[in-house]
């Protein structure tokens, strides 16, 4: 007589229950006691966390997407490393031995402010450094990274397997390269029946490491093929995500397309056309109480779409910290980090052409140290006009998004981006090259939906082109408040897209095997 696990059965119940059917114990003759457990399980690991660890959207996309799925009623943790001891009460809750290459840890269990879980993966030796998660303090990766995010993937994998007493995954979401290798751990354990997603954050961050480090992360040889981890000769975090996951999400339905031809696709174009059925664009998010202009104790005055004539107190609060003068002049703003991703030269290109009208232009970030400089340079030369800060500076960020009239985003590429949409909140009218997520959350001013002002060729001529539509757009009132009112209205908010992604999670889960036998 064979012994028979059920391990999951998908229920006829309505998606609005959120339930799932699960064996409470092992019976004999393939008879198993059912019982009703809570909502799907989730485990959604990533190398950053606000307010836990923070260098980028991903941060902020960590702590917003889980409590918007939480509030689907997903049960889900997230699983980051701690960076630092001291962030917030926690207590362990597992601990894993030491495998090989990798030290023993414990799992910390703290909580976000959203009261979603967040189990932290405490390895001081690993993760307690100063300098950034992924760098030195001088700016140079750390030189053991594969194994430090590999650690990050594995236990990942290992939490499917039982690693946390009591608590185990229907779904992994991995998070951009950090998190790519739990899947090929989770391919690689056939005692393991929880599903995967990888999300791309960036394709152009790849994770890319030394072939001996397939050994050192504990994975087999034969992983190690055109058909897994092997890029050029080279290990990819990235591709192990997109080679092994389940299902692969990226964070823009443009950037899902774009991705897949060779302009943007970093050299996998090849290989995300041919899982392109599994590929999925989802536009992120953004805080919506974080970033509202009726209620942000960061800006100088609140205000509303009804109330739209109290922004000019925020512009003349942006106008005295930047050092320039109180005017009605258009107010451009630039929040970034200052890469020719985010093409930061075309604006330092047109930037003696914008002196030369009348506006202001208020600049926030930090980045390439050859455009810091330039930008130095050009605040210097055009002191009435121009305003650099270097640095990043939360409140101030907020404050530029609620006093600029125009805020410019001429990305080169631009997988979703999160300030076109802060702006169009704060009723700042967005100037973005029509590419990725710009083109997905950016309506033209030239349709009825219009909220900014889209270009297409990727070149200064053509972004000083678009300033000059929104400066022309500027000068008619009526028409400029349609264009702020029309992006105010929007809603950019994570619950659409959360659902979305519970719709992959409950298709991926329903793939898996229902009945497996007991060895």
């Amino acid at each position: 007589m064979q012994f028979i696990r059920v391990n999951r059965i998908i229920s006829s119940v309505s998606y609005a229950s959120h339930c799932h059917l699960y064996t409470g114990a092992v019976y004999a003759c393939g008879v198993p006691a059912l019982m009703i457990s809570p909502t799907l399980r989730l485990i959604f690991a990533t190398s950053e966390c606000a307010p836990f660890s923070k260098t980028g959207g991903l941060a902020d996309v960590s702590a917003a997407l889980p409590a918007a799925l939480r509030r689907l009623g997903v049960d889900v943790r997230i699983l980051v490393p701690a960076y630092s001891s001291g962030d917030a009460p926690m207590r362990v809750i597992a601990t894993v031995p030491a495998s090989g290459s990798f030290p023993a840890l414990s799992i910390a269990e703290a909580k976000l402010p959203s009261g979603v879980p967040v189990w932290l993966l405490v390895c001081p030796e690993f993760y307690a450094r100063n300098g950034s998660p992924y760098q030195s303090p001088a700016g140079t990766d750390w030189p053991d990274n594969a194994i430090r995010f590999g650690l990050l993937s594995r236990v990942a994998a290992l939490i499917a397997n039982g690693a946390v007493p009591g608590w185990i995954p229907d779904v992994i979401h991995c998070n951009d390269w950090p998190t790519g290798t739990a899947a090929a751990y989770l391919h690689y354990m056939p005692e393991a029946h929880t599903a995967s997603i990888f999300t791309i954050h960036n394709l152009a961050f790849q994770g890319l490491f030394p072939a001996p480090s397939v050994a050192a992360l504990g994975l087999p040889a034969d992983s190690f093929s055109i058909d897994g981890l092997e890029y050029y000769g080279q290990l990819s975090f990235l591709k192990a995500g997109i080679s092994y996951a389940d299902a692969i999400t990226t964070v823009s339905p443009t950037y899902a397309g774009e991705i897949q031809g060779e302009s943007l696709g970093a050299g996998l174009h090849g290989l995300l056309h041919y899982r392109r059925q599994a590929l999925t664009g989802i536009l992120n998010g953004i805080d919506t109480v974080a970033w509202n202009p009726a209620s942000d104790p960061h800006i100088a005055m609140n205000y509303g779409a009804a109330t739209l004539a109290d922004k000019m107190h925020n512009k003349r609060a942006v106008q005295s910290r930047a050092g320039l003068q109180h005017s009605h002049q258009p107010l451009l703003a630039v929040i970034s980090r200052l890469t020719e991703q985010k093409g930061i030269d075309w604006i330092i290109e047109i930037a003696p052409a914008l002196a030369a009208r009348s506006l202001q232009l208020v600049v926030l970030g930090s980045g390439d140290a050859r455009y810091e400089n330039e930008l130095k340079a050009l605040a210097e030369a055009y002191p009435l006009s121009i305003a650099v800060t270097l640095g990043f500076d939360e409140p101030y960020a907020h404050l530029i998004e609620a006093g600029a009239d125009i805020f410019l985003m001429p990305s080169r590429f631009e997988p979703c981006g999160m300030n076109q949409m802060y702006s169009q909140r704060y009723g700042t009218v967005p100037i973005v090259r029509a590419t990725g997520g710009l083109a997905d959350s950016v309506d033209d001013a030239a349709t009825p939906s219009g909220a900014g002002f889209l270009f297409y060729e990727a070149s200064a001529a053509a972004l000083l082109a678009a300033v000059e539509r929104a400066l022309l757009a500027y000068r008619d009132r009526t028409a400029w408040r349609r264009l702020q009112v029309n992006g105010m209205r929007r809603d950019f908010g994570w619950n659409a897209s959360a659902a979305r992604y519970l719709e992959i999670y409950r298709r991926i889960t329903a793939n898996r095997k229902s009945l497996t036998p007991i060895a």
